[in-house]
């Protein structure tokens, strides 16, 4: 009897809602082809349910989502609803919620993807953001006084625990001992003197825990150049929830386009379901027209995978991938061509089958 994994797909807001149904064939052809099955159910939780509820999912939202293996989820935000309001109440719950505490986004240079850096070929960028996903800068504490008056004032409090940096970092030395053995951490310990210092400790404790991974660090702000003027230094670079974040947006800028960067929410315990969702936002201006790009979405689908074990059938999908944009005759707007989210898609899925 075959395996059956079960999905929960949240398409979200904007082209979240054209790009997920093109990454679900991609990940139903490879199912068949590979011998196991999908079940999928789709949640309709969004800024729109907001408009209609006051609320991006129910009360008991995570609740539903505990029965699943793993979530797909698509982009969040649109205009008319705060950014604050929407990730406060349907990604970071989960996020949170489900102890996804690993944040992992490859940054890699395909054949056939122009990037804006001179002189790089396929091969020469090829490294991970592992990104600290639960505490850090993003923390909920702080807030404000003496509201609307002119001694109003706003704080926000980041939040470093020992076992919170411990786990991301070992995190990026097991992903390094398969890979090409060093770590590189971000960090500004010359400007905020009290996490970062303490960051940049744990890197040093863990560090000594892996003899054979080469480490360093850098301060964030020449860090961002680093990648820009030097991507093939890199391996694995983790960092803080924050620039983590930064990091991984900047990495898929540096291989050519956002929209074909993929990105993990994980649990590694396993004990509750991760969240597979692509690095681009939910586009409004380009929703609707049928012209997104469905790779960050499909290789999310590859990575959710290659977590469930399924390696060979996440290997196919990067493959196809590989392949169709190696080719170059199937492309959408945002790398040179006419082609729609559905053409790429389909694409993708022939190449799979």
């Amino acid at each position: 009897m075959s395996k059956t994994y079960k999905i929960a797909a949240i398409p979200g807001d904007g082209i979240g809602n054209e790009v997920v149904p093109a990454g679900l064939r991609v990940l139903e052809a490879a199912a068949k082809r590979h011998g196991f099955a999908l079940k999928v159910q789709s949640f309709d939780w969004s800024c729109e349910r907001f408009a209609r509820t006051g609320r991006m999912m129910p009360e008991d939202g995570l609740e539903q989502l505990r029965a699943f293996d793993s979530i797909y989820l698509g982009a969040v935000g649109y205009p008319g609803v705060p950014d604050h309001v929407s990730l406060w109440g349907l990604l970071i719950p989960i996020r949170r919620g489900f102890r996804q505490y690993i944040n992992l986004r490859p940054i890699k240079l395909l054949a056939g993807i122009e990037t804006p850096l001179k002189n790089r070929a396929p091969g020469d960028i090829d490294f991970y953001v592992v990104r600290e996903n639960n505490e850090g800068e993003y923390s909920e504490i702080g807030g404000r006084l003496f509201a609307g008056t002119e001694m109003e004032m706003a704080m926000q409090q980041a939040v470093f625990t020992k076992t919170g940096c411990d786990r991301v970092m070992r995190y990026a030395f097991e992903l390094a001992k398969t890979r090409k053995k060093h770590v590189t951490s971000a960090t500004k310990s010359n400007g905020i003197i009290h996490s970062m210092p303490f960051w940049d400790e744990r890197f040093a404790a863990i560090g000594k825990e892996y003899p054979e991974i080469r480490i360093d660090q850098y301060h964030i702000d020449i860090l961002t150049a680093h990648f820009v003027r030097h991507p093939d230094w890199f391996d694995v670079v983790v960092g803080s929830n924050l620039f983590g974040d930064i990091l991984s947006d900047l990495g898929p800028a540096v291989v050519g386009s956002i929209g074909i960067a993929p990105g993990g929410n994980i649990n590694p315990e396993r004990e509750l379901p991760s969240m597979f969702e692509p690095v681009h936002g939910s586009a409004p201006d380009i929703a609707g027209r049928g012209i997104a790009n469905p790779i960050g979405q499909i290789w999310s689908g590859a990575m959710m995978l290659e977590h469930f074990g399924e390696a060979d059938a996440a290997a196919a999908v990067e493959r196809a991938i590989a392949e169709v944009l190696a080719e170059g005759g199937t492309r959408t707007p945002d790398l040179g061509g006419n082609a729609g989210t559905k053409d790429l898609g389909a694409a993708v899925t022939a190449a799979i089958r």
